[in-house]
């Protein structure tokens, strides 16, 4: 079983910039690939980002491609999420996700995800 808990959400103004972290409890957080997931208000959960379990790939939601940075540090069982010149269309929940097995290929996919966080609401105000 694996918690994850996120943080660093918030009200940000068009073009600032907020960091997201996810802090796991399982020591072998090396082990599980992770994802960022994002909603918002009468949409469907989607896809953000993706990383690797070494943290060496990522992969991105076209979206948020050159603005959103995933990166993991494992001795800190931490995920993270730099998101820069931020838009109100990025105004969500943002989740973080813990996979055991898959590729990056399929790391946009829900259904690869075992964990899941509470989420952290995001609202960039124009």
């Amino acid at each position: 079983q694996v918690q994850l808990v996120e943080s660093g959400g918030g009200l940000v103004q068009a073009g600032g910039s907020l960091r997201l972290s996810c802090a796991a409890s399982a020591r072998t957080f090396s082990t599980y690939g992770m994802g960022w997931f994002r909603q918002a208000p009468g949409k469907e959960r989607e896809f953000v980002a993706a990383i690797s379990r070494g943290g060496a790939g990522t992969y991105y939601a076209d979206s948020v491609k050159g603005r959103f940075t995933i990166s993991r540090d494992n001795a800190k069982n931490t995920l993270y999420l730099q998101m820069n010149t931020l838009k109100p269309e990025d105004t969500a929940v943002y989740y973080c996700a813990a996979r055991r097995s898959g590729s990056l290929n399929t790391s946009h996919l829900e259904p690869q995800y075992d964990y899941w966080g509470q989420g952290t609401q995001v609202t960039v105000s124009s």
